[in-house]
């Protein structure tokens, strides 16, 4: 007798069997959505840390994860698993932010799975891949709102710091104002004496100069504070730094200082205080010498654009650290030595600057040098 076999157990077990696998795929699944949403929660992490987190999780949930690799590219920035592989086939899917596309994530396989005819991935996988995608530009969303509105904070405080300390020093620049006036008064009679000795006549000129010093002090204040109003009119940028530059040149040539000048062959016409911009100037002129001590080389240049006139200033010198930088425009902030600086001289420039609805922009790297960039509303044509 023939033994006929049981084909209807064969399909039993063979739907267990897939059953089951199906039932692990699902687990790998939500076990890597699970581990993704856990890294997602620590917000210490920053976007680089979360999506190495991401790229170490995303292997385990692929049915060949002894195989699988994974990279994420956000933001020409790369993250991946050690060893990726060149490959013949992937699986893609973009990171979009905003309706913006800003990286993808990718998996791969280190050998050869399938036939060639036979795609290896699963599709259950690529509905995986792009739902972690929309959680990776969720999170990334989430981190950068928040680092938006932390910066956001940082400039409100410290404009609020500004306003204050700008209130301030008015207040104490009007007080300073008369008694200084009172000191310049009787500092000049006591000048005209014609019989004084020597030393009180030398004594009575300090005392004059010192005097002359702390108004140029509480005129900055002023200016800071915005009180100060100068008189504007019409004025050539180019013909002002020219003017500055006879001041200048001499003690560049002492301390072995080059000064490379392309100005705008064409007049550039501002709306202006002459003497506030040649201030401006003069100021920025001296913090690229004195941040030249053993010499080196200022580029000067002015350019004419649609509705604006710029002004570049660029030195070889020690330049600042990133720090520094963030605070060049802190009034009272100063990293030279006691006596030397007051620490008004860039707020004093920034203040100016933007009462002639201007803007100013300082690049530097320490060692390699500084950069100013200057521009202002040209001059309207008056009928």
């Amino acid at each position: 007798m023939f033994m006929l076999k049981d084909y209807s157990s064969i399909n039993v077990i063979s739907q267990n069997d897939n059953a089951r696998l199906h039932l692990m795929e699902r687990v790998k699944e939500l076990s890597c959505l699970y581990d993704i949403a856990r890294i997602a929660a620590d917000t210490s992490l920053s976007v680089d840390e979360l999506l190495a987190g991401i790229v170490h999780i995303l292997p385990k949930a692929w049915q060949h994860s002894e195989d699988a690799c994974a990279k994420i590219v956000f933001d020409k920035r790369i993250h991946s698993t050690p060893n990726y592989p060149r490959f013949v086939r992937r699986q893609r899917s973009a990171i979009s932010i905003n309706g913006e596309r800003r990286g993808y994530i990718e998996v791969v396989y280190r050998k050869k799975q399938g036939t060639k005819n036979c795609n290896p991935f699963l599709e259950e996988e690529q509905r995986l891949l792009e739902t972690v995608a929309r959680e990776a530009a969720a999170m990334i969303r989430r981190r950068e709102t928040e680092q938006d509105k932390l910066k956001l904070e940082n400039q409100l405080r410290h404009a609020d710091r500004l306003a204050t300390i700008g209130q301030l020093a008015a207040s104490v620049a009007h007080e300073l104002n008369e008694p200084l006036g009172h000191i310049l008064g009787f500092a000049e009679l006591v000048r005209k004496c014609s019989d004084l000795p020597v030393q009180a006549k030398a004594d009575v000129e300090k005392i004059f100069d010192t005097s002359l010093h702390a108004r140029d002090i509480v005129k900055q204040l002023l200016i800071f504070s915005r009180h100060a109003c100068g008189q504007k009119t019409k004025a050539d940028l180019n013909k002002l730094i020219r003017q500055g530059l006879t001041f200048l040149e001499s003690r560049c040539a002492s301390e072995g200082i080059k000064i490379k000048c392309s100005l705008c062959p064409q007049p550039l016409q501002i709306d202006a205080d002459p003497a506030q911009i040649s201030q401006v100037f003069v100021s920025l002129m001296v913090n690229a010498i004195q941040a030249m001590p053993r010499g080196g080389t200022i580029s000067i240049r002015t350019r004419k654009e649609p509705d604006k006139v710029s002004l570049i200033i660029e030195d070889t010198g020690c330049g600042m650290t990133q720090e520094v930088l963030q605070k060049i425009f802190n009034p009272f902030f100063t990293t030279k030595e006691v006596g030397i600086g007051t620490g008004l001289g860039l707020p004093v420039v920034h203040g100016i600057i933007t009462a002639h609805e201007g803007l100013i922009k300082i690049d530097s790297q320490s060692g390699i040098g500084t950069k100013c960039r200057i521009k202002l509303p040209a001059g309207r044509s008056r009928a």
